[in-house]
């Protein structure tokens, strides 16, 4: 048996120098970090993450606010949310609204596929051969 990637060793020495590089910086980091700090004594977490989502500054604990994210994260769920009852929306006959009206086809290239005689108001499709009256009824 021969081994296709016998003599590839790129690969694995590619890997090596990675896994490397990535101890080195976990090893050497590890002392650059202070001493991990806690939230005070006696203070409402929650109260304050409340506080800092709506921006007001009524909190014993110091953060930023996140008023503008709170309400662009709300306008893409609301957005989400309509468009989705938009396109899940039936009619009254049971029937699904379709988002596209024309099923995705392009309008120029359904008008260059028939050929209308106007000499006897019929149509005929190309592609199929078939013909159909003016009023709609097949012949």
């Amino acid at each position: 048996m021969t081994d296709i990637n016998r003599g590839s060793r790129k690969p694995g020495l590619a890997a090596l120098a990675l896994f490397g590089v990535l101890a080195a910086v976990i090893l050497s980091s590890a002392g650059g970090f202070g001493e991990p700090a806690g939230f005070p004594a006696g203070e409402s977490i929650v109260h304050n993450i409340g506080y800092a989502l709506f921006d007001i500054e009524l909190g014993e604990i110091a953060s930023e606010g996140f008023l503008a994210a709170f309400l662009i994260i709300a306008l893409a769920l609301d957005v989400a949310l309509d468009s989705a009852v938009y396109l899940a929306k039936q009619e009254e006959d049971e029937s699904l609204v379709s988002a596209l009206t024309d099923g995705g086809q392009d309008s120029t290239a359904s008008t260059t596929d028939s050929v209308v005689d106007s000499t006897d108001s019929q149509s005929t499709n190309v592609d199929s051969g078939s013909t159909v009256d003016a009023d709609g009824g097949d012949d």
